[in-house]
């Protein structure tokens, strides 16, 4: 039986690509590098805010990402501020979320961005209530797709991890939810195809959020 569902921020819960191309690409520009494009922010991201800047920067004219801990102090500050950009919830997602609180299941956010920020996103497009935690990237819990984010927000949350639902968008979350050992869904809503999720191995594959009740 399911009792909680533990989900992925950025694509899954939330339209974030906006904020994220912004604040690279203002830090890019304070660098004096060239922008990248949403789509290649697309594909960057997933892995949390070092992985982004180093890929960001190997891409816009620092080969190798050599000047990465001046990019990380920079992007530090610029997504800070900006994190919020223009993110909204994605489609019927905060529906399906309200309908799954009202059940008595209980929710969770489980992220590879910076902590503060991903608290700030969450706050920001669902308020301070609905989610009972949100966990977001910090260095005593591996990131992502290390299972331990999960072991970690199942216990905050006073569940077995057995008995808790992972969706995600990426790759990294369905092997988020392989090596954690629990139930995974896909939505393909998100950052990635449907051809590179099955590449990934996903077993679930939902298009629209209303239909993750079958999953439960």
């Amino acid at each position: 039986m399911i009792k909680a569902c533990i989900f992925d921020l950025d694509g899954t819960i939330g339209n974030t690509l906006d904020s994220m191309v912004y604040s690279v690409n203002l830090t890019l520009k304070e660098m004096n590098l060239s922008e990248i494009s949403k789509e290649q922010c697309r594909e960057f991201v997933g892995n949390g805010a070092r992985v982004l800047m180093e890929k960001a920067l190997d891409a816009s004219g620092n080969p190798g990402a050599t000047r990465i801990e001046e990019g990380m102090q920079i992007y530090g500050r610029i997504f800070d501020e900006n994190c919020t950009y223009h993110v909204t919830p994605c489609e019927g997602v905060p529906e399906m979320l309200y309908k799954l609180k009202k059940q008595g299941v209980k929710l969770a956010v489980l992220s590879n961005k910076p902590h503060c920020q991903a608290v700030k996103v969450v706050h920001a497009i669902y308020g301070e209530k609905l989610f009972d935690w949100v966990q977001g990237q910090k260095d005593e819990i591996p990131r992502k797709p290390d299972p331990a984010g999960v072991f970690y927000v199942a216990k905050k949350l006073g569940v077995d991890y057995k008995e808790c639902l992972y969706v995600g968008d990426s790759e990294v979350d369905v092997v988020t939810g392989k090596n954690a050992g629990v139930k995974t869904i896909a939505v393909t809503w998100g950052f990635r195809t449907k051809e590179e999720l099955m590449i990934a191995g996903v077993q679930y594959m939902i298009d629209k959020a209303e239909k993750l009740q079958e999953y439960l």
